[in-house]
């Protein structure tokens, strides 16, 4: 299956306390999303991922990818699939290594004529406030039709639906769901509410949530 068609709400975490991932991956399957990205920024992050690979039905990856040594550590640590800011082609070829679905980071036709030349599909837009935004990925998807995009940087829920619309776009990340000092504060509730609100939105834009857990 597509992991862009999995959820249309991709949530990008920055955890300070690796205490903090299990009640925030029950947060968000309790709004209904059940695919995490836990970046690398911070070094909660791997522990953090470790920690949420015993949920079976939240589908983890791993963000802030930089070096073919993090796709083997968190891999190792239950990472399903990488997230990267840019594209490196040692990245893409330690995640074919260990058969693991990786999303570069691309920002313009350069990138995308790699990732297609490597037979990727999917990519993700970043930063994409920065690049023109629903207008950049819409001049950049037509010379590249089969490409779908992962818009990240400056996505809030007044402007998901507009990516959303895109049919390029099947899904969008953001991280105003899962905003640091609501985790700090332990403020699971509202986490869970933000999720649902997400993707009541995505389902508005016409989105739906087909993975394999879904009813």
């Amino acid at each position: 299956m597509s992991l862009l068609a999995r959820c249309p709400v991709l949530p990008v975490v920055v955890l300070d306390d690796p205490a903090q991932a299990l009640p925030l991956g029950e947060a968000l399957l309790a709004g209904g999303v059940d695919v995490v990205e836990i970046t690398l920024r911070t070094a909660a992050g791997l522990a953090g991922i470790r920690a949420l690979s015993a949920l079976p039905t939240l589908h983890v990856g791993a963000g802030s990818v930089l070096v073919p040594q993090h796709v083997d550590e968190v891999v190792d640590a239950g990472a399903r699939f990488v997230v990267s800011p840019g594209l490196s082609a040692s990245v893409l070829d330690r995640a074919a290594e260990r058969d693991v679905p990786a999303l570069p980071g691309v920002s313009g036709a350069s990138d995308l004529m790699v990732a297609a030349e490597r037979g990727l599909t999917e990519v993700k837009f970043f930063p994409a406030n920065l690049l023109g935004g629903v207008a950049g990925i819409r001049a950049l998807s037509a010379p590249f039709p089969a490409m779908s995009f992962l818009p990240s940087g400056g996505v809030k829920p007044e402007n998901m639906a507009d990516y959303l619309a895109l049919p390029c776009v099947p899904a969008v990340s953001g991280s105003w769901m899962v905003d640091p000092g609501l985790l700090a504060a332990g403020r699971w509730d509202e986490v869970t509410a933000r999720a649902a609100d997400a993707v009541r939105r995505a389902r508005a834009a016409g989105r739906r949530l087909i993975g394999p857990d879904r009813a």
